[in-house]
């Protein structure tokens, strides 16, 4: 079982490494690490480069996570008795080659994207919960992070209620949450002192 953990986590790394916010921009002449929050991620290339870039980051983070857990689910080990925790560490896989891409020196996005791509690959009743959670509370808000970590709370919530009494299932969402508040350090910062960037905010890219 140990192997096959390892295997995943790795596919779902390569997976995970394909960048969408950093290829966006740079077809468009931007390293979007360069600016905004210097996250690579569909926030960022939404306030950077737009709203179409922005919803192809969104697209393309989420497919990269589902199309590993494909894979696993119905290629490579479609009958084994622990699926669904084998589709978690592919799942964990993808979010830490997002966070931590080797080829762009490590420094990629924040997962939430690629998470929620995990939560519909793994569950897809989870996808009213936390489509409703995420909208309801940006729309009140105006945050996306106080969304997107909000969503990361609902993934070991889920998996408590669903699958009452797996511990290791527990201990891997709760990865997932954990990883996602680590890179939202500076968003939570900026939320208790009220300087955090609100919805619709842009940035400016430089003509040079």
């Amino acid at each position: 079982m140990i192997l096959k953990i390892i295997f995943c986590l790795m596919i779902g790394y390569l997976f995970g490494c394909f960048s969408t916010a950093y290829l966006i921009g740079k077809l468009k002449h931007v390293d979007i690490r360069k600016y905004g929050s210097g996250n690579a991620g569909t926030t960022n290339a939404l306030r950077t480069l737009g709203a179409k870039a922005g919803i192809l980051t969104l697209i393309g983070d989420m497919l990269k996570a589902i199309l590993p857990i494909l894979i696993i689910r119905y290629l490579i080990f479609p009958d084994m008795e622990n699926l669904q925790l084998l589709v978690l560490y592919t799942g964990l896989g993808v979010v830490l080659g997002h966070n931590y891409p080797f080829w762009l020196g490590f420094k990629g996005g924040k997962g939430i994207a690629a998470t929620a791509g995990v939560m519909i690959s793994f569950d897809p009743f989870i996808i009213p919960f936390g489509f409703v959670l995420f909208v309801g509370s940006v729309a009140l808000t105006r945050y996306v992070s106080v969304g997107s970590l909000l969503v990361s709370i609902l993934f070991p919530i889920w998996i408590l209620i669903r699958y009452p009494g797996d511990i290791h299932m527990l201990i891997v969402s709760l990865l997932f949450m954990i990883l996602a508040f680590i890179k939202h350090r500076s968003n939570i910062k900026r939320l208790l002192t009220g300087t955090e960037n609100k919805l619709g905010q842009r940035v400016k890219i430089d003509d040079n």
